[in-house]
């Protein structure tokens, strides 16, 4: 009797939400550019975690500044099947999603609140995650066919992902600099310089990433390479990103809106 291996009984995990930005359909060409061998992955902008899933390294930090994915991405790991439960309580559709909506995710336990990150992301308008200057999520209704809000097997492989993983809530830089060493994976993915009016995907939290944020992150990334980490950073085609970057490789690809 020939025995499975692990991977083939268990689903591949794979990125919980729907996420702008989300970087699905660039992973063939972010593998690529995965160094063969090191120390440990850092990923301080985490939002849907696509690299870091597909990788599954065996020693991770990840984190993000916005407490609503921190939370959901613990519970994912620590609670998986109280989430699931309270995934199958809810109703799918507009008046429903209003009034999760209106629900102050603070004042939720912390199952409740991955359970509403995860129910608005999945019906909300394309996925996104946009917050007034007050932190309240105000994407409105998407009108899908048929959604689906709770995926059970793909919330257990997700969990089983995130064991190896350290999970921080911060900022990026406090991240790097108490964290990265020499021969560490460090994968950046900022809230990009917006190349349209209708490409700024930036207000994840209440607190927004503007070009001084980015000349800032660029001399983090020059600390890092000093240092003797793997740096890999994506950003938008922008003018701006070959003066920050010069000096280092760039690469354009083309992507699909």
């Amino acid at each position: 009797m020939e025995l499975k291996s692990k991977a083939s009984i268990f689903q591949s995990p794979r990125p919980i939400l729907k996420w702008a930005g989300g970087k699905q359909q660039l992973l063939d060409m972010l593998l690529s550019k995965t160094p063969k061998k090191f120390n440990r992955y850092i990923e301080p902008f985490f939002g849907g975690g696509a690299l870091f899933f597909a990788l599954q390294p065996a020693n991770a930090i990840i984190s993000e500044s916005n407490p609503e994915l921190i939370n959901l991405y613990r519970v994912i790991s620590k609670n998986v099947d109280s989430l699931i439960q309270k995934l199958y309580e809810f109703r799918i559709d507009k008046e429903e999603y209003y009034n999760i909506r209106e629900l102050d995710f603070k004042k939720l336990t912390s199952v409740e609140a991955a359970a509403r990150t995860i129910y608005l992301n999945r019906l909300c308008f394309n996925g996104l995650y946009r917050v007034n200057r007050k932190g309240m999520f105000n994407v409105p209704y998407g009108y899908y066919k048929n959604p689906c809000i709770c995926d059970p097997d793909g919330l257990k492989s997700a969990s089983r992902g995130l064991k190896n993983a350290t999970i921080i809530q911060g900022d990026y830089k406090d991240v790097l600099r108490d964290h990265a060493q020499p021969g560490d994976y460090i994968y950046l993915d900022p809230p990009y310089l917006p190349i349209s009016e209708y490409s700024d995907f930036k207000r994840y939290t209440k607190e927004q990433f503007y070009e001084e944020d980015h000349v800032e992150l660029a001399g983090e990334v020059k600390r890092l390479h000093e240092l003797g980490c793997y740096v890999l950073l994506t950003n938008s085609n922008h003018p701006m990103v070959y003066d920050l970057y010069n000096g280092f490789e760039i690469e354009v690809i083309q992507t699909r809106r």
